[in-house]
């Protein structure tokens, strides 16, 4: 069952955006929390040292704009995707309220500007993979630990009613893994695994899970190990973009595509911007990166890749860089919720923005 929260925003969707916010977050209060000490915060000094917007690729034309939305009702970053479940935002598991294994579930209607709290997962992680796939949304492995100590358990919410269930886990433990729904099935790339800082590493398998036969079986793997990496499956292929080899002092430019009727990942053109932890969503027929950290860095950067030519151009930066957040597209505009403000996960946010080009 989906409960309102007790922060309730009703107002008409899309037509919110003709009057944007007088200023940032202003009439909400302070928007952040430590992960090693309770209490909100305003944005810290490092941040604003941190912040990247620059792209060297080509500006759009229109290049769109960023509007507030309803706060999280808390400060939360490292679920590291969302999922779009009709017309609404899912967020699950990440750091929150001085843990890294919560087992949070938010939900935002769009429509009303509004977040609820749905059943919590069953079992609480970081970085846990999520996909849509017929109406029902997955949550898929996770770390126990900070960034690391994956499980490999699964669950599908929405297979008997508005409550989780458990499905056949992964054969192998990873957290960070890009998960997409494609072809009737869920693809679980890259990813994580290891127990400790130093055993932790970055790994290029490739899972692809049956619903129907509750199943897992091996595809091609990435071309190269990593893990943190944006995906969108869009005009019969699957795209995976950037990421982090290992730690995000290697971040990628990598851009390869996967063709499952040859089982095999091509070359694209590349990230312009190397990163990882970055929000990855399909708008307006384009595929949309915005977000992401790196070395003592945290973009803003929203670059997007025209599949038809090929081609990167890039779009108004967010107003908020972060990384480490959830990003869907939802009718006209692309939704960003939480995320980390600094580099690693000690700064949660409950800053929530939407990019439209309306």
């Amino acid at each position: 069952m989906i409960r309102p929260t007790r922060r309730a925003f009703v107002a008409g969707g899309l037509a919110m955006f003709a009057a944007p916010a007088a200023s940032q977050h202003a009439h909400h209060g302070p928007m952040y929390e430590r992960l090693n000490q309770p209490g909100r915060i305003e944005v810290p000094p490092i941040a604003q040292e941190q912040r990247m917007f620059d792209s060297i690729a080509p500006k759009a034309a229109n290049q769109g704009r960023w509007i507030e939305r309803a706060p999280l009702p808390l400060p939360r970053t490292e679920m590291a995707w969302a999922a779009e479940r009709a017309g609404r935002l899912h967020l699950v598991g990440g750091y929150a309220e001085q843990r890294v294994d919560k087992p949070y579930h938010h939900v935002y209607d769009a429509a009303s500007d509004r977040w609820m709290q749905a059943e919590d997962l069953p079992r609480g992680a970081n970085h846990v993979g999520v996909a849509v796939l017929d109406g029902r949304l997955y949550a898929l492995g996770g770390f126990l630990d900070q960034n690391r100590r994956p499980h490999a358990e699964c669950f599908v919410y929405g297979a008997e009613g508005e409550r989780w269930t458990p499905i056949a886990p992964m054969p192998q433990a990873a957290g960070a893994m890009a998960c997409v729904a494609f072809g009737g099935n869920i693809h679980a790339i890259g990813g994580a695994m290891g127990d400790t800082a130093e055993t932790r590493r970055s790994i290029e398998r490739h899972l692809v899970y049956d619903p129907r036969e509750n199943r897992w079986r091996n595809a091609a793997p990435l071309p190269t190990a990593r893990d943190h990496i944006g995906i969108v499956a869009a005009n019969g292929l699957i795209h995976a973009i950037g990421g982090r080899v290992d730690t995000f002092y290697t971040n990628s430019h990598f851009h390869h595509s996967y063709d499952p009727r040859e089982d095999r990942w091509r070359m694209r053109n590349p990230f312009p911007t190397a990163r990882s932890g970055h929000g990855a969503t399909l708008y307006r027929g384009q595929i949309f990166c915005m977000g992401g950290e790196g070395s003592n860095r945290v973009y803003g950067q929203n670059e997007a890749y025209d599949i038809a030519s090929d081609r990167w151009q890039a779009y108004a930066p967010m107003a908020t860089p972060r990384h480490g957040m959830g990003a869907v597209t939802i009718g006209d505009a692309i939704y960003v919720a939480g995320g980390g403000p600094v580099m690693g996960g000690g700064v949660k946010s409950a800053v929530h923005e939407a990019f439209t080009l309306a």
